[in-house]
């Protein structure tokens, strides 16, 4: 059964896309913590990050390189934080978080409610940013 998010990364279920080739797929994290949150996935779905072959490992972290990249140009903020748990979707991803200070990327911290116009507003200047 697939996962939610290869159906994101297909179509299935609509999303900010963000940039997208053969291998990746990045969108807006829907609960993000600060405006900008990324994630970064895979089309391959593979559980655990680890369990990713190292060439396509490697890729994918050149593609999360070039969003994180975007994302910086694009969203006030001092860096983009890098984050993987693996625990939330049994679908290997990574977190590409705007921060300014290190509490930005507490997953504890309460999520971000934004509009849908906001979330498009974000991904347009994201994407424009690439």
């Amino acid at each position: 059964m697939a996962t939610i998010f290869s159906k994101i990364a297909v179509g299935e279920i609509p999303s900010y896309k963000i940039a997208e080739d053969a291998e990746f797929f990045a969108f807006l994290d829907i609960n993000p913590v600060s405006k900008g949150h990324t994630l970064v996935v895979p089309k391959q779905e593979t559980d655990y990050i680890f369990d990713i072959d190292d060439a396509l490992l490697g890729r994918m972290t050149v593609f999360a390189k070039k969003v994180a990249n975007a994302i910086k140009n694009a969203v006030p903020c001092s860096r983009v934080g890098v984050a993987v748990m693996g625990l939330e979707v049994p679908h290997a991803h990574i977190h590409l978080i705007p921060i300014n200070r290190e509490a930005d990327m507490y997953f504890c911290n309460p999520k971000l409610k934004l509009s849908p116009e906001e979330f498009a507003a974000i991904a347009q200047d994201i994407k424009a940013a690439i």
